[in-house]
C-alpha cells in the first residue's frame, strides 16, 4: 500500500499572517496527505531539517513578506547540500510574477498566487508525487 504523500508546510522569515497556510494544511489533510505544519518564523535550515527527518515528499511555503527571492533559493541550496533532489518545493503568497519565473528556473515548483482554487493546488502536488516518488 502507498504511504500518504508527506508535506512540510511553514511559514519562513518574520511574516507573521498564517491564516491562509492553514486553510491550505486543513484541505491538505482533508485530502489525504500528512501535513507537517512547522509554524511561523521558520528558517531555511529549519525547514529542510525537518523535510529530511520527515522522509517529505513535499515542502511548502508561503511567503508574503517579500523575501521569496531569498528564502527559496537558500531552501533549494540546502535541500541539494542534504540530498533532498526528489522533494517538490512550492509556494504561494504575494510574489511577482517576473519573480515567480526566476524562481521557477531555479528549480522551484509551482507558485501559487492569491485566488488559485485550493483545489489546484491539490491536483498539481498529487500529480507531482505520482510521477516522481510513487
Amino acid at each position: 500500500m502507498d504511504r500518504k504523500t508527506r508535506i512540510v508546510m511553514a511559514k519562513p522569515g518574520l511574516d507573521g499572517h498564517d491564516r491562509g497556510i492553514k486553510v491550505l494544511a486543513a484541505a491538505y489533510r482533508d485530502a489525504g496527505m500528512e501535513v507537517i505544519y512547522l509554524g511561523l518564523r521558520q528558517t531555511p535550515e529549519m525547514i529542510v531539517s525537518a523535510a529530511l527527518q520527515e522522509d517529505a515528499d513535499v515542502i511548502a511555503l508561503s511567503s508574503l513578506n517579500n523575501a521569496h527571492n531569498t528564502i527559496f533559493p537558500s531552501v533549494l541550496d540546502l535541500m541539494e547540500e542534504k540530498g533532498l533532489n526528489n522533494v517538490l518545493l512550492v509556494g504561494g503568497g504575494i510574489i511577482p510574477k517576473k519573480d515567480i519565473n526566476t524562481l521557477e528556473k531555479l528549480g522551484v515548483g509551482k507558485l501559487f498566487g492569491p485566488g488559485t482554487p485550493v483545489q489546484t493546488t491539490i491536483e498539481y502536488i498529487n500529480d507531482w508525487v505520482n510521477k516522481n516518488r510513487r
